[in-house]
């Protein structure tokens, strides 16, 4: 089993793999307080728990935005799988042009978003990931990846909101019955629920402007589903983008396994 591990700010994804087959995953918090014993202990229980397979683990392939537990789990990789390692970044041929002034700003794990959404949908591409940060990542119709867009993400700034305003506090996100909320907290539901999308909707205007032709859109991060409901523009939702590049980049730059 390849085991694919996506470490963000917020959470850490973790992903088997048996081939191209997605046998299971799970998240944890990407706590930088984890030591390796305690990411080994953690990881090996969740990975029984959550991916069934009889399969060992017998290559590790990680992407990481937080570079104090990047040498955590790769240090856990080695002492508690005992296993092959690959760690992605922007120094490996992916396929694909990084065709920015500095490839090695661009967080890898929106490299590995690029190569799955090229690979498996097709270019010219947008990648709209609704994570910590609302991430847009372009491939133009050639397959080069040519930079993109960062704004705050959608729980990001509901927090910021409900920590300034005195009289406001934080509310679930989810899809309001009503453009006009009757209370503050159908309000507060509606402004970030719609203001999300109006911004997702224009920044996907603009690029396809600049791109000249209509690039398929492919939405990623934990709330996707949510906001492939209120948006057009997006034509594919695949919560599992970044584990799928991950398996992409071992596939083209890792060991048979």
């Amino acid at each position: 089993m390849l085991l694919a591990i996506d470490i963000g700010n917020t959470n850490t994804v973790i992903g088997g793999f048996s081939g191209d087959v997605l046998l299971g995953s799970f998240r944890i918090q990407s706590s930088r307080a984890y030591t390796t014993d305690e990411a080994g202990m953690l990881c090996k229980q969740l990975i029984d728990h959550h991916i069934p397979t009889s399969e060992p683990v017998q290559a590790v392939v990680l992407c990481s935005v937080v570079p104090a537990l990047t040498a955590v789990y790769e240090n856990m990789s080695r002492l508690y799988l005992e296993c092959e390692l690959l760690t992605l970044t922007a120094d490996f041929d992916l396929g694909f042009p990084i065709s920015v002034s500095d490839p090695r700003q661009v967080g890898t794990d929106r490299l590995a978003n690029a190569l799955a959404a090229g690979t498996l949908y097709g270019t010219p591409a947008v990648v709209v990931d609704f994570g910590t940060a609302t991430t847009f990542d372009v491939l133009d119709d050639g397959g080069a990846y040519i930079g993109g867009v960062i704004a705050p993400g959608v729980i990001t700034s509901a927090s910021e909101l409900a920590q300034r305003a005195a009289q406001l506090f934080r509310v679930r996100i989810e899809e309001p019955r009503s453009l006009i909320g009757a209370d503050t907290a159908a309000a507060m539901r509606s402004g970030i629920y719609y203001g999300t999308v109006g911004q997702v909707e224009r920044i996907l205007r603009g690029i396809t402007g600049e791109l000249g032709s209509r690039p398929k859109v492919v939405a990623t991060g934990g709330l996707a589903d949510l906001w492939h409901r209120g948006i057009d523009a997006i034509d594919h939702v695949d919560i599992h983008l970044t584990l799928k590049g991950l398996r992409l980049f071992w596939e083209r730059c890792g060991k048979p396994v």
